[in-house]
């Protein structure tokens, strides 16, 4: 099981010891893929580096009236108190399997409901504050053993007093079913935080983000300070950024975000003070098979959008970050003496809280001045690290103290960069070397 750190910043064990939440968005896990299909997903997940999975139990793919491959709904008459056996057998089996490959399941127990500013196709709002508690309280003791972080929301912001009791309720059944043993969080439409609608409550564990698909080089960097300064602290993190293949805005000629969009949306984030981040592919989350109805005009069914190449990159930035000591990173924009700069140009700054190592990303390969002062050591060790590649080009020994210009090996589009500088003494290991 997972709980907070004690700096309340980051995820880990029950034991303390780090974990990494690196998501990929599942979200019709359950009702689209049958069991052969779905263990090939978590395996190529699980391969990749990936280490939650988001996945909703009542699809937004009308399901509750759509059923899973094998014919079943999810609930009889489309009632939360009357669950059909026959479908979470099949959620079982899904949990199962990722566990067996240390995948933790982000359970999402409800898509949000067909109503609102956006309706994800059709159906009816079937939640009250005392069928959503039973059926947490179902759910909870149904998963109560099992690696689970629950995910509430589900693309919604709740815009009443009603619909945030509704979600309150939910979250208190899930707490009596699974005895606390489980983390919670809140999923909103974009660009909006679960801090602004549930700020200090008890039971939201972190808070999520989500900065969405409309626009090129969503500055979600900015909106993942605030959360982080925020008091009390709490784990934060862009749980939804642009999908990979995905149409910019949702419409294709507007082009489509890349691995190179993915990438500045995930090293952005996590240098501004991310716990963790999630990726998502056009293809892979709603499971296209090239033939059946889609969202969103993906141009690659699901078994084909498992390669694209910013899913291997995230493993990058994880090995990266794993590779210093994870809980001690603090976001630092006070290294960077020269502009930052803005859009595709933005420049983002994360160290150790002791000086003992930094990383600073480049999204576009662009010259920086650095502050060396504010790192630990009398000598620094440097190094090049290559978000595309994984690899790590050694700059040698640099003096430690004062200002230092910095110059990527290559700039301009798709050339991001992240400069590692180490404490000597330290002896850190090559930067995302260790295996995941």
């Amino acid at each position: 099981m997972l709980r907070v750190s004690d700096n309340q910043r980051f995820l880990v064990h029950k034991n303390g010891t780090p974990f990494f939440y690196l998501g990929d968005t599942a979200w019709a896990l359950f009702q689209r893929l049958d069991r052969e299909e779905a263990v090939r997903y978590l395996a190529d997940r699980a391969a990749k580096g990936f280490t939650v999975i988001q996945a909703v139990a009542l699809s937004e793919f009308d399901g509750l009236r759509v059923p899973n491959r094998y014919g079943d709904l999810p609930l009889y008459d489309g009632d939360p108190l009357r669950p059909n056996d026959a479908y979470f057998r099949h959620v079982d089996y899904v949990i199962d399997r990722a566990a067996s490959l240390d995948l933790v399941i982000g359970l999402l127990p409800t898509w949000g409901d067909k109503v609102g500013p956006v309706k994800w196709g059709v159906g009816p709002e079937v939640f009250t504050t005392e069928n959503a508690a039973r059926y947490g309280e179902f759910l909870g003791e149904r998963y109560r053993e099992k690696p689970i972080i629950w995910i509430l929301g589900g693309d919604r912001n709740p815009d009443s007093e009603q619909r945030k009791a509704i979600w309150r309720a939910l979250a208190a059944g899930l707490r009596r079913g699974d005895a606390g043993r489980h983390l919670v969080t809140y999923h909103p439409m974009g660009v909006y935080s679960s801090s602004s609608f549930f700020p200090g409550e008890a039971w939201l564990d972190f808070s999520m983000f989500q900065s969405c698909h409309l626009v090129w080089d969503r500055d979600n960097y900015n909106f993942i300070a605030q959360d982080y300064d925020l008091a009390p602290p709490t784990p934060c993190m862009d749980s939804e950024p642009n999908y990979e293949d995905m149409p910019v805005g949702m419409r294709p000629e507007n082009g489509y975000f890349g691995a190179y969009d993915v990438r500045k949306a995930a090293y952005w984030a996590l240098f501004a003070g991310a716990h963790g981040h999630t990726y998502g592919a056009n293809g892979v989350f709603q499971f296209w098979n090239g033939t059946e109805r889609d969202v969103f005009n993906p141009r690659l069914p699901w078994h084909k959008a498992l390669a694209l190449p910013g899913a291997f990159q995230m493993g990058h930035v994880r090995r990266l970050l794993e590779s210093r000591p994870i809980l001690a990173r603090i976001p630092d924009q006070s290294l960077l003496v020269s502009n930052p700069g803005i859009g595709t140009h933005h420049t983002r700054a994360t160290r150790a809280d002791d000086g003992s190592y930094a990383f600073i990303y480049s999204a576009a390969g662009h010259r920086f001045a650095v502050d060396l002062g504010i790192l630990a050591g009398r000598t620094i060790v440097g190094y090049w690290y290559n978000p595309r590649t994984g690899t790590a080009n050694a700059l040698g020994s640099i003096p430690a103290g004062g200002v230092r210009e910095f110059t990527p090996p290559t700039h301009g589009a798709d050339n991001d960069w992240v400069l590692v500088l180490d404490d000597e003494a330290c002896a850190f290991i090559a930067p995302g070397v260790i295996p995941l």
